[in-house]
């Protein structure tokens, strides 16, 4: 009787982890007891299925589509990250529909959407580094300039770019940044701080009519950096001309021409380029600079709008020069969030 009772008691309440297998395998028959014997689970959700497929190809080939016709293929790469929120509406759509078909097909963009960006993901951060750098559009309509200096130097940055300076707050820049940067050029409506002696300032022709780039070498602990700050002109997207960025695309080639020209092997390049590293438009710049997000940065480091960040149009791109990390500051008076970046000079060639 002893052991009869003992049976029947392991009998009845078994183990945890058997338990949890049993609902668990329940709960999957559930899902999929609507799926058995449907023949039509492979003929439903075609047109879900080619709508993936096409998604899967946009963001595959994005570099083919045309910009003859009002730039789209540059508006695509701008936003680009954003059309993997269509994977999981697809898949949602090809669950409840029942569809094998849709749910195979959905994979190709879920793959092509990781192999572009899944890296942005990580957090590639090093430790290290022996200079920080920031760059800020200040808004010209900023309520606050002389909070919005003080928050980006409480960065801690070494060197800070900004750019969309008017001439009536540029004296309340220079104030406010004055205790904590002996050294500063404003060129045009752009401007360079400096804790370290700066040489060579200049402006920077990019096809303007105005200046609105620059360049300095600072002489640092670690040796001599030319620094580059820019600010491209801004893109519109209209109904009746699409994303019209040829004014911003001509600057684009001239600073990367500019910068391809620079006799020091070490180089930064600070501003708003009004482009994503995505934009084909931006190459002769991106081609021969790194992102230090993309290359040490957690995740996208979107920074425009403030309000609701979508693109990462403010840039801090590096050569010779090797990126440990990069990061999005908080929100100021300006209608974009400040970034900054730690390197090593050391490190770089």
């Amino acid at each position: 009787m002893a052991q009869q009772a003992y049976v029947a008691e392991t009998d009845n309440g078994g183990s945890g982890p058997e338990h949890r297998g049993d609902r668990l395998r329940r709960l999957l028959n559930r899902l999929v007891s609507g799926w058995r014997g449907d023949p039509r689970i492979w003929r439903r959700g075609i047109v879900v299925a080619a709508l993936a497929v096409i998604l899967a190809l946009v963001m595959l080939l994005h570099a083919r589509i045309p910009n003859r016709i009002g730039n789209l293929g540059s508006l695509t790469e701008t936003f680009l990250p954003w059309l993997g929120l269509l994977v999981p509406v697809l898949l949602l759509i090809a669950l409840v529909r029942r569809s094998a078909t849709a749910l195979i097909a959905v994979v190709l963009p879920a793959a092509v959407w990781l192999n572009l960006f899944g890296g942005l993901l990580t957090d590639k951060t090093i430790g290290g580094g022996d200079l920080t750098v920031a760059t800020h559009n200040v808004n010209a309509d900023n309520p606050d300039p002389s909070g919005t200096a003080r928050d980006v130097a409480a960065s801690g940055a070494d060197v800070v770019a900004l750019e969309e300076l008017t001439a009536s707050a540029v004296p309340v820049y220079e104030q406010a940044l004055a205790s904590t940067y002996r050294y500063h050029s404003v060129q045009g409506t752009v401007g360079l701080w400096s804790k370290y002696p700066m040489t060579g300032v200049r402006a920077v022709d990019i096809k303007l009519g105005w200046t609105r780039a620059m360049r300095a070498t600072v002489t640092t602990p670690e040796g001599r950096v030319a620094f580059y700050v820019a600010h491209l002109p801004s893109v519109r997207v209209k109904l009746e001309a699409g994303f019209t960025a040829r004014q911003r695309d001509t600057s684009a080639n001239a600073l990367g021409e500019a910068i391809s020209q620079e006799p020091l092997k070490r180089k930064v390049l600070l501003g708003d380029l009004n482009g994503t590293m995505n934009d084909r438009s931006l190459n002769g710049v991106t081609s021969q600079m790194r992102s230090t997000q993309g290359a040490a940065g957690s995740g996208f480091g979107f920074s425009w709008p403030a309000s609701f960040p979508m693109a990462r149009i403010d840039q801090i791109m590096v050569q010779g020069i090797e990126p440990v990390t990069s990061w999005t500051l908080p929100r100021t008076g300006s209608d974009h969030l400040p970034i900054a970046a730690r390197v090593s000079l050391a490190t770089g060639s």
